[in-house]
């Protein structure tokens, strides 16, 4: 069986969109103390550490099941960004954003009876608008609640994509998944699952 680790509904949206059957098990790991662990180091290794630790904690609980796991990290001005705890942090979160470019790093792994299969960081680069509170507002009243299950405070999926200028990158892993290398890596280590 497949399982994925999050309950992201992005995520889940995307591995169903391919014809993937699989469950998920949300990862029971700090990623906080995770994070800690890491300071000092990239951006990048922070996103690939976190969806390599959600992969291999799923998988001790779920023997002889191929478990993914995936994070996000948002880097800005040299500091890693986190999901928005209520509308007044998303408001501010994304004033921090306006006109100004950030880096979206989407980690992603795959791992089995506990041990690490296979894991990457794919990265994309974002450019917000100038945008007016006005526009702000009208965005995060029709996004709802959405929004703070995103390290941006955004859903590039959603209303959230016109207050953007510009963006570099692979749409899914803008969307939490990195779905072509993760399809890939499926096709290496497990491709039975991809058969059912």
């Amino acid at each position: 069986m497949l399982i994925l680790a999050s309950t992201s509904a992005a995520r889940k949206a995307l591995l169903a969109g391919a014809g993937l059957r699989f469950e998920t098990s949300p990862a029971q790991i700090d990623e906080r103390a995770v994070e800690a662990a890491l300071l000092g180091k990239a951006p990048e290794a922070v996103a690939r550490q976190l969806a390599e630790e959600k992969a291999l904690d799923v998988s001790r609980r779920r023997p002889g099941d191929t478990v993914i796991g995936g994070d996000q990290v948002l880097a800005f001005s040299g500091e890693l960004l986190h999901k928005p705890a209520d509308f007044d942090a998303a408001r501010a979160q994304l004033d921090r954003l306006r006109g100004k470019l950030h880096h979206l790093h989407c980690g992603i792994a795959l791992a089995r009876d506990g041990e690490l299969l296979w894991s990457q960081t794919q990265s994309a680069r974002l450019l917000m608008r100038d945008f007016s509170d006005a526009e702000r507002d009208e965005v995060l009243a029709m996004e709802g609640e959405g929004v703070l299950a995103s390290v941006g405070a955004y859903r590039l999926e959603g209303p959230s994509v016109r207050l953007f200028a510009a963006i570099a990158g692979d749409y899914f892993t803008i969307l939490g998944l990195p779905l072509l290398p993760l399809l890939t890596a499926i096709r290496l280590h497990a491709p039975h699952l991809l058969s059912q």
